[in-house]
């Protein structure tokens, strides 16, 4: 079959089996922690005060079971983009065609918007890069584009390479990131900013807090990149359980610690703001770097310094990362038959998908020229819409892979009650990012979808695909109706929304798992 194992050894090459334990860990950390925390953490206290903090814990929670679900179908399917596959063994090419593309769109985005970070950090010193409501100029956008092009070669030259360098830049830029948050509150302490102020830990009611978690779900995708690399691990049966478990973990302390840090370290005064209006706080996310903003407003100018390097480092790294990981998304396409040939080509001496590469580091930087039309937050909406659409997948064929007789060597204890949490998380997560980013995200999967089922005559198991056709469009609906969404229509007034939609999500996860084939479509490249 043209993605076979037995083609690329007619290729004369296959991908290499290079990366460690430690490796996978601070790729996964360093891929995780980026743009999100840097700019979604402080958008999320404008929106919900400091119940900011709870947000990015709920997040870690949520993570948590979703990230069961990467470990067991990781080892029984180990590669490349292998989250991107999962339902083509399961439900089909029609189902994967779907699932793959939001997987796709989420990493698509990706790379741009950390591109875009790297030049709000840039913009900081330049002032002629961002518009005063935080938009890329032309200029900033060409600079963003560039920076597309430079992560390019950190991915050319072997997995063996790409981790040995996202190694070494990786422990560095953590212990970087980590003297942020603890610099922060040595300088600047208010415990009264917890729960003492108008309004308390709360301000802005529960619903507020729901609606910014979607920030935070972007930050802790990181460790989606994980299984991606599954088939270059050296031992992936051992390793890719426990190096989601140990990004997972560390990340979600990392995002709490910087939480606590933003929310305790806000001297109002110096802000010019209210004590306890956290909504007028905008100035802090508004055309620059939120840490080097805050840093540069309190004079701390070794903070300062360690914020520009963060802010530039960091992102770019983030972004360098997901556009190999992203690549490796775009060849298991190739393998479903979704794309041409070409992008199944690997490298004679790196032994890396390259054409996959370079047309995926192209549309990043066509999006990046693109970006003086949305902002930064914009764009995290919209890959978050894409990037859980995709994941929802997951949990429905880890079910039906059991029901077909077939485990990795990791099992989910109680996969189908563990799975519905995972089901009915990632869907909270598509219904808060609420509208208009989820019918967008919806409308660009099913845009390429279309185009390219049709170019590639991908009509296999469409009756099993109709579930999962039926629930995106209905998360649309519950976006245009549901209060904590902020639909155009919302009908459905908080609380009575969210049990709604928790319904709904139990209801599809059921039809989704009776909709799965009996055994797997076709032979995995890759064995277990």
């Amino acid at each position: 079959m043209p993605g076979s194992e037995s083609e690329q050894n007619r290729q004369g090459v296959s991908l290499r089996k290079e990366l460690s334990l430690f490796e996978l860990t601070i790729i996964g950390l360093v891929g995780a922690v980026g743009t999100g925390i840097l700019f979604s953490a402080p958008q999320m206290m404008v929106m919900s005060g400091p119940a900011v903090i709870l947000g990015w814990i709920l997040g870690g929670i949520f993570y948590f079971f979703i990230s069961l679900m990467y470990m067991e179908m990781g080892t029984l399917y180990p590669e490349a983009g292998g989250p991107a596959r999962y339902a083509y063994y399961t439900h089909g090419p029609v189902t994967n065609l779907l699932n793959a593309w939001a997987s796709m769109v989420w990493y698509l985005f990706i790379p741009p918007a950390e591109a875009i970070a790297v030049v709000y950090g840039i913009n900081y010193f330049t002032h002629n890069l961002l518009t005063p409501t935080g938009i890329p100029t032309w200029l900033g956008a060409g600079v963003a584009a560039a920076l597309i092009l430079l992560m390019v070669p950190f991915n050319y030259y072997g997995v063996k390479a790409f981790g040995i360098t996202t190694t070494s830049i990786g422990i560095f830029k953590l212990i970087l990131y980590l003297i942020i948050p603890v610099g922060l509150m040595i300088a600047v302490f208010m415990p009264q900013n917890f729960a003492g102020l108008p309004g308390g830990f709360m301000p802005y009611g529960a619903a507020a807090m729901f609606s910014s978690i979607p920030l935070a779900m972007f930050a802790f995708g990181g460790t989606r990149v994980i299984p991606d690399y599954a088939e270059e691990m050296k031992n992936p049966q051992r390793d890719l359980p426990l190096a989601v478990l140990l990004v997972v973990i560390g990340q979600t302390l990392v995002y709490v610690l910087f939480a606590v840090a933003y929310v305790a370290s806000l001297n109002w005064s110096v802000f010019g703001v209210k004590p306890g209006d956290w909504a007028d706080l905008t100035m802090i996310t508004s055309a620059y770097n939120p840490v080097m903003f805050i840093a540069g407003k309190y004079g701390l100018t070794y903070l300062l310094v360690i914020a520009t390097i963060v802010g530039i480092l960091g992102p770019f790294v983030v972004g360098y990362i997901y556009l190999g990981a992203g690549s490796r998304v775009l060849f298991s396409m190739y393998r479903s038959k979704y794309v041409g040939a070409r992008v199944g080509e690997i490298h004679e001496r790196y032994a890396i998908p390259y054409w996959a590469l370079i047309i995926f580091g192209l549309a990043g930087l066509v999006l990046a020229l693109l970006s003086p039309i949305p902002t930064v937050y914009t764009i995290i909406e919209e890959a978050v819409v894409a990037g859980y659409l995709g994941f929802s997948v997951i949990p429905v064929s880890l079910v039906v892979s059991r029901r077909q007789g077939l485990s990795g060597i990791y099992r989910v204890p109680a996969p189908a009650i563990i799975g519905a949490l995972a089901f009915i998380f990632a869907t909270w997560i598509v219904y808060w990012s609420g509208w208009p980013a989820t019918p967008y995200g919806v409308l660009l999967v099913f845009v390429l979808s279309i185009i390219f089922g049709v170019i590639y005559r991908v009509k296999a198991g469409l009756k099993n695909s109709i579930w999962y056709i039926v629930y995106m469009l209905v998360m649309v609906l519950m976006t245009y109706i549901g209060q904590t969404a902020g639909g155009p229509m919302p009908i459905l007034k908080f609380p009575w929304d969210m049990v709604t939609v928790t319904i709904l999500a139990i209801a599809f996860y059921v039809w989704g798992i009776y909709s799965g084939l009996p055994k797997p479509y076709e032979t995995p490249p890759i064995k277990s």
